[in-house]
């Protein structure tokens, strides 16, 4: 009987992952067989130095990115070979994003952005989807900002707006690359801990890529990458022992 990552207990995973830039003698290998899975309700920070393949790995696992070789799952589904309709189609669905540049239509205000992934699916919130997202505005302070766009917020609104916006369908998967990376350390303990709330009380599976041990540090698992590998697969640390482990790796290289 073959074992699916359902049984598994993983929201996404790769098998064998590689991922190659240019050919020749100026080949740059980003990922080298790389083999991972993102459990299902667990909040799991991805570090590694300035070129370790943390970004790449996370692009392709949410299919962003295509890999050079190796398998890719989000859920059941084998996202690697999938046409490009399929693939806008399981994202939209199943997957949420939290970019470090936040990416909101600046033409929409508030309400319309965090409401984005419905209208790109053809639908309206149900009932109890209006109510839920009601809660993250709330949760969020956006209240008072529903009828602003985003160059009338500050830096740490527009990253609240987005995260809103991945929450919105209630994805099984968020992807957040660096969401604290432009925030002031109260509004970036703050997405932090909304993000670990989604985790902990909604089973939704987190994947967050950092730099920042401090942030880190939130998440229940962190998986250490270096030129282009997993270096370490650790349960919660504090953010003292992830930087005597990135202190180490980079002695070490």
């Amino acid at each position: 009987m073959e074992i699916t990552t359902t049984d598994m207990g993983l929201a996404a995973r790769v098998q064998s992952l590689t991922k190659t830039y240019g050919e020749g003698a100026s080949v740059v290998r980003a990922l080298d067989d790389v083999s991972v899975g993102i459990r299902r309700g667990q909040f799991t920070a991805i570090m590694g130095p300035s070129g370790s393949g943390k970004s790449t790995l996370m692009h392709i696992m949410a299919g962003l990115d295509a890999p050079t070789g190796g398998r890719a799952w989000i859920g059941d589904t084998e996202i690697t070979g999938l046409g490009d309709h399929q693939l806008t189609l399981l994202r939209r669905r199943r997957v949420g994003f939290v970019f470090q540049a936040f990416n909101l239509v600046p033409t929409l205000d508030v309400r319309a952005n965090i409401l984005l992934p419905f209208d790109l699916d053809g639908r309206r919130p149900t009932t109890s989807e209006r109510a839920r997202i009601d809660g993250l505005i709330d949760t969020l302070g956006l209240g008072a900002r529903l009828g602003h766009r985003p160059h009338q917020l500050s830096g740490g609104q527009q990253q609240r707006v987005a995260i809103a916006r991945a929450l919105a369908t209630a994805p099984d998967l968020v992807f957040a690359d660096e969401p604290t990376g432009n925030l002031d350390s109260r509004t970036g303990r703050e997405v932090l801990a909304l993000l670990a709330t989604a985790s902990r009380e909604h089973g939704q599976s987190i994947a967050m890529v950092t730099h920042d041990p401090i942030a880190a540090s939130h998440a229940d698992r962190v998986l250490f990458l270096a030129d282009g590998r997993i270096d370490a697969d650790k349960p919660r640390q504090t953010p003292e022992q992830i930087s005597a482990h990135m202190l180490s790796a980079e002695v070490a290289s």
